[in-house]
């Protein structure tokens, strides 16, 4: 009776106090929007100068917002359909076709097989000088994809220039469907399925994905989800359940409000409960992408390649604001189904500069995959299997951000009226060499690294006041690398061919193309076929009892000792 008493005693307890301290926040939200609304009003009121009541409070938002994360935001009435778009929905009407700035003119860049750009003849190269009777000239990007975009079946006139000759074309817009599921197919004996986001009937498509190809009884499948920035948190999870048995939670999210606290457990009996998995990420798979390659890591379901993914272990939740307005909030972290958090920075603690940081070290800790394999928090996913990145070099970033490849791939398309399929399409060395030869006059200056270093070393000889010791020498030095750079086009050839190629693929084979044009040089996917092909392999990575790392050649995986903690 006595312990009654006390439980009942504990629970008013905390009850006065949960109530106090509620009472109290919501007097402070009261007095500093007291407090907000009035200093809005005098400045509006009393400024020396004249100011805009809109501009201003979404400025006052803006930085409200960016003391907490980068995904919490305000989007107004006018960012909303954008927002969707990006965010939500895959469908909106508009003409099929990407556009591009260069030197201040706008060009189409490229156009999709089936809708209204490609029916009415329009080619990459064109350049767009007016739409619906505006001049393009000196718009934004957002406001050049308003005019493009509409209501499906309604009109849009361009003005184009294409070769010196003003071309007009009357398009009727249709529903321009981006999929998720940017392609599938068979490489080999293996089924392979391209996701590259987790936007709505994500889950479905790669369902319908895998159970076509799982017709052709291949022998494993890839799920690549590189370069998926993620999206929708229940997406991850059904296509999780596509893989794994039903009533396993694939994740848990935590917030400080106790409603947002929610595990998501697979529903349903699996499609391929049993076919080899490999998953690829890389560095920008962030969100939902590591909550399907975290939890299929952590339920020992499939093998992870490729490189540590982004590290994003949080949730946002949408609410409605007054006048059309919404904002996302970060309302959550999610968890893995071994416990981890792989969030790797963390917003609530800024250092000294005021920048945010990465989780610390001290802070990051040890959890267990369903067979006992070591994985670890804080700091994104990492692979079972690693594949080192390709890191191009200052000319190769120099001509994609400068467009070098674009003109070229457009003439070579003029005068080739076809090419061999795209899996096997590469450039000859002759084109290379007229590609080379094509840059000439133009500018796509860019500052090599070994240009770089001699830079640092000659601020540091100054610093130090030697630099009269060896201005001769450093002089002489840079003059040698100038007479090196010449010759760069030719030394960074294989980065430089692949980029070019992947431009004129698109020419004549649209996206699908290069995506199947680049398998030929992707070490990731060789990886996988390797430990697909290789079932001791795979088993002993499953199982924990061993890891593997990529050392040299993608394709020779080589063990290394089980971890013994």
């Amino acid at each position: 009776m006595k312990r009654n008493k006390f439980a009942l005693l504990f629970a008013l307890i905390a009850l006065a106090t949960f109530t106090w301290s509620f009472k109290e926040d919501l007097f402070l939200v009261s007095k500093n929007l007291d407090i907000f609304a009035s200093l809005y009003r005098e400045i509006n009121i009393n400024y020396v100068d004249e100011t805009n009541a809109g501009d201003l409070m979404k400025s006052g938002i803006d930085a409200m917002l960016d003391t907490l994360d980068p995904y919490t935001t305000y989007i107004p009435e006018s960012e909303v359909e954008d927002y969707k778009l990006k965010y939500v929905s895959t469908q909106f009407g508009g003409i099929g076709a990407s556009t591009v700035f260069i030197e201040g003119k706008l060009f189409v860049n490229e156009v999709s097989a089936d809708y209204p750009a490609f029916k009415l003849g329009i080619q990459p190269g064109d350049q767009i000088v007016k739409i619906n009777g505006i001049e393009v000239k000196g718009k934004e990007r957002a406001e050049v994809s308003r005019l493009l975009r509409g209501p499906r079946g309604s009109a849009v006139d361009l003005l184009l220039v294409r070769a010196g000759t003003v071309i007009q074309k009357q398009l009727v817009r249709d529903e321009i469907k981006q999929l998720n599921v940017s392609y599938s197919g068979m490489i080999g004996d293996l089924a392979y399925i391209r996701l590259d986001k987790f936007l709505e009937n994500s889950a479905q498509e790669v369902q319908d994905a895998a159970v076509e190809l799982n017709k052709l009884h291949p022998k494993g499948m890839i799920l690549d989800l590189r370069y998926n920035g993620g999206g929708i948190l229940q997406e991850a999870v059904k296509i999780v359940n596509l893989f794994v048995n039903k009533d396993l939670v694939v994740v848990t999210q935590k917030g400080r409000n106790p409603e947002k606290t929610i595990n998501y457990k697979t529903s349903n009996l699996p499609l391929l409960p049993d076919l080899p998995l490999v998953v690829l990420i890389n560095g920008s798979s962030a969100s939902a992408s590591e909550i399907v390659a975290g939890a299929l890591q952590d339920l020992d379901r499939a093998v992870i390649i490729g490189q540590r993914s982004y590290g994003k272990g949080l949730v946002q939740q949408t609410f409605n604001l007054p006048y059309n307005s919404l904002v996302k909030v970060t309302v959550a972290k999610y968890f893995t189904p071994s416990g981890r958090c792989i969030q790797a920075v963390d917003y609530a603690h800024k250092n000294k500069e005021g920048k945010n940081v990465k989780i610390a070290d001290s802070l990051i800790a040890k959890y267990k995959t369903k067979t006992g394999r070591s994985v670890y928090n804080g700091s994104g996913v990492y692979p079972d299997v690693e594949v080192g990145t390709i890191k191009l070099s200052p000319i190769t970033i120099s001509l994609i951000s400068k467009s070098m490849f674009f003109d070229f791939a457009n003439a070579y398309k003029k005068s080739h009226a076809t090419i061999t399929p795209a899996t096997d399409f590469q450039v000859s060395d002759e084109d290379y060499t007229a590609f080379a030869n094509s840059l000439d006059g133009k500018d796509y200056a860019y500052t090599s690294t070994a240009e770089r270093l001699l830079s640092e070393l000659r601020a540091e000889a100054e610093k130090e006041q030697k630099l009269g010791l060896v201005k001769t020498d450093l002089e002489d030095l840079k003059a040698k690398m100038l007479v090196a750079k010449k010759t760069e086009i030719f030394t960074h050839k294989a980065e430089i061919k692949r980029m070019l190629e992947t431009q004129i693929v698109s020419r004549y084979y649209f996206e699908k193309g290069k995506i199947v044009q680049a398998f030929q040089y992707d070490k990731e996917l060789e990886a996988a076929k390797s430990v697909l092909g290789n079932s001791t392999k795979m088993l002993a990575i499953l199982k924990g009892e061993g890891t593997y790392k990529t050392i040299g050649d993608p394709a020779k995986a080589i063990a290394a000792p089980a971890d013994s903690n």
